[in-house]
């Protein structure tokens, strides 16, 4: 029995994505249904294997006339959902702007480059430019650990590491500490550093991070421009082509 079967037999109610019928599953949000059906909403700290943040914001939409976060907001029967509207994705792409000028995000000397989930939704936004005034912050750079580079400047605080290292992996490895423009990724171990923790390069927090601050050493531009995840196609488009 399929995933979409297993939701039928469950008798799920429906709502409406911009104008076409979603079905949903018991405690489903309305990220999670649209996403499950190939339909899709911009976001950044959500991820089908944890639970919701909602800290981005990114999936913002409007339900019912009022404004919530998709990943957040329980599906409902009869609610009608806005998401791909001029305003919303002119919020968005406001908050890509602000997210770019917070850190350091030149995409030309990163080793993510194409396949980067925040320079792939910014393309996808039509984002033509960060508009605000950088920040260009000096943070920690960790390169301490034999197998993996932690470059603080890059991390957008999506806390997917954090899920991972505490769902998957029961490490606990990292953590977010601070406030305002003093947060910051924590690492535990005694000296604060990579090498003194338990991370290990195939854990999933090693390999869940959507931007370039979680990196593997000995492996940068190993795939050629152009054949990258998000180079030749856009974000919206892939899920369009994964639609059953």
């Amino acid at each position: 029995m399929s995933h979409n079967d297993r939701i039928d037999a469950l008798n799920p109610g429906t709502f409406t994505l911009d104008g076409e019928e979603i079905d949903f599953g018991p405690g489903e949000s309305i990220l999670e249904a649209a996403t499950r059906t190939g339909h899709y909403i911009p976001h950044l700290c959500w991820h089908p294997e944890f639970g919701a943040k909602g800290s981005c914001r990114l999936c913002t939409v409007r339900i019912n006339g009022r404004i919530g976060a998709a990943c957040t907001v329980q599906a409902a029967s009869g609610q009608e959902v806005q998401s791909n509207t001029d305003d919303l994705n002119g919020l968005r792409k406001t908050l890509l702007q602000m997210i770019f000028i917070e850190g350091n995000h030149f995409c030309p000397s990163c080793e993510k480059s194409g396949n980067c989930r925040l320079q792939a939704t910014a393309y996808d936004m039509d984002m033509q430019g960060p508009h605000f005034e950088e920040f260009y912050p000096d943070r920690r750079v960790d390169s301490s650990h034999p197998d993996l580079l932690l470059d603080l400047n890059r991390c957008i605080l999506c806390s997917l590491c954090v899920r991972a290292s505490h769902d998957v992996d029961g490490k606990d490895v990292f953590a977010i500490g601070g406030h305002g423009i003093q947060t910051h990724l924590l690492i535990n171990s005694p000296s604060g550093k990579m090498v003194d923790s338990t991370l290990q390069a195939s854990d999933r927090a090693a390999n869940v991070c959507p931007v370039g601050a979680i990196l593997h050493k000995r492996v940068g531009f190993a795939i050629p421009i152009g054949k990258r995840k998000y180079d030749n196609v856009a974000l919206s488009k892939q899920v369009e082509e994964s639609k059953p």
